[in-house]
């Protein structure tokens, strides 16, 4: 029962705070998965993320149902979740009703306008990890190149970030292993 409480107090303080939809609310899943309960390390936590992204379907709700279920099985799975939904439908629809009477006003735009940067932020942190871990697992060089390399393909040439994800999912699989285990 008390992980199933943590679960839901977890999930919650992410529907209730990732303000900017799923990519913003990433850090904070982090946050209450590696550091707050420890669920998993950076390294499980990227993975899930990694594999999360080439699914279809908004991010926050993939890893609320993958943690979950990982913590506390389908129960876990299902408390996550609605943990994390429930708020964000019921904030939704009172604040689209009572700001649509108000959008015209300097202190809303001002609200919204003042929340960017805080996402930024917590955007360029969890990236900034991210580019730690692959740099220490990777190498620098190997890591910046192929930052770069996907950067260019996403940006220039407009490719689509999972199409980018799902290929280097398949080098990976397809890569012979260096680690080869030599049988007696």
């Amino acid at each position: 029962m008390e992980k199933q409480i943590q679960l839901f107090m977890a999930f919650l303080r992410v529907g209730l705070l990732g303000y900017g939809g799923g990519p913003a609310s990433i850090p904070l899943i982090q946050k209450e998965a590696v550091d707050t309960y420890k669920w998993m390390n950076e390294e499980e936590f990227s993975n899930i993320l990694a594999i999360g992204n080439t699914l279809p379907g908004p991010i926050a709700t993939k890893m609320a149902g993958y943690i979950g279920y990982r913590v506390a099985g389908y129960t876990g799975m299902m408390n996550a979740i609605a943990a994390s939904v429930v708020p964000t439908v019921i904030l939704m629809i009172a604040l689209l009703v009572s700001l649509a009477s108000f959008r015209e006003y300097g202190w809303v735009q001002g609200m919204t306008n003042g929340v960017m940067p805080i996402v930024a932020v917590m955007l360029g942190l969890l990236t900034w990890g991210f580019i730690k871990k692959s740099g220490q697992d990777l190498g620098w060089l190997t890591a910046v190149l192929l930052a770069v390399f996907s950067a260019l393909l996403i940006e220039m040439f407009g490719l689509h970030p999972a199409v980018l994800i799902g290929a280097l999912i398949l080098v990976v699989l397809v890569k012979p292993s260096k680690n080869k285990e030599v049988s007696a």
